[in-house]
């Protein structure tokens, strides 16, 4: 892997390589090049993979997408996150599972004053959820569920006796982003990471409260009709983001924009 931007600050590892030649980042190494800012308050990171063609999906996956590198630097964002914000149709498409403790990142997260490892929080109105799954029956951190009040009481009711922590982020039946992203830090999440969908993803575009895109840019064309990373209405005006670091690897880009 290589560092191609910012160009005034190449790596060690970057400038030794020779010429087309790049060494694997230690995780140590991404999770420094990742670390989130120092901030007063929550900040949310939202991770995705494109391809060149701009699907963010292949016959409704990200993975056929995605490669080696690809799923190191997803389980770095991961170890340095709070918690990990997903919507409901995700995680019944990609068949999430708990967040797991990894030995590696366990100094870091224990000085950074964080669990063994992040909590799931499932964005969903509603609450059409299979809770026998093992993200409800065996997380290491209770997973949390954010709902509306007008959510169906006897699914909360459910998802409460699987052991999952409701939270209302909503007047109506849906979850409003803002107040998602506030009734998390409310519980101490401050290092928020969303990985989608693109409804989802969208979602937090359009109330403006998206601090950060890393996407990797997958050397792959798919044509078709897949969804993009972001979906749902336009937003009257393109918010701009400004590039922060752009590393390469095997054809692939990993990039980072920040909200301007």
């Amino acid at each position: 892997m290589r560092q191609l931007f910012p160009v005034t600050d190449q790596t060690p590892r970057a400038e030794g390589a020779g010429s087309g030649a790049s060494a694997q980042w230690s995780l140590d190494e991404l999770a420094d090049a990742y670390a989130y800012p120092c901030t007063d308050g929550p900040w949310l990171r939202a991770n995705m993979v494109s391809s060149l063609d701009g699907a963010g999906q292949h016959e409704g996956r990200s993975q056929p997408l995605s490669s080696e590198t690809d799923m190191r630097i997803f389980g770095t964002l991961r170890a340095l996150a709070d918690v990990v914000v997903v919507g409901a149709e995700t995680v019944r498409l990609e068949g999430y599972r708990p967040a797991r403790a990894r030995a590696e990142f366990a100094e870091r997260r224990k000085a950074a004053g964080q669990g063994p490892a992040p909590a799931i929080a499932v964005v969903t109105a509603s609450l059409d959820l299979d809770f026998s799954l093992p993200l409800f029956t065996s997380p290491l951190v209770p997973t949390v569920v954010l709902t509306g009040a007008a959510a169906d009481p006897d699914r909360v009711r459910a998802a409460e006796r699987a052991g999952a922590q409701v939270l209302v982020a909503g007047d109506g039946p849906g979850v409003e982003p803002r107040r998602a992203v506030r009734a998390l830090a409310d519980r101490g999440h401050l290092r928020l990471l969303t990985e989608g969908g693109p409804r989802l993803l969208g979602q937090f575009v359009a109330a403006e409260v998206l601090d950060e895109l890393c996407l990797t840019m997958s050397p792959t064309l798919t044509a078709g009709d897949a969804q993009r990373i972001a979906g749902g209405p336009a937003v009257q005006v393109p918010q701009r983001f400004a590039p922060t670091s752009v590393l390469e690897d095997a054809g692939f880009l990993y990039t980072r924009y920040r909200r301007i």
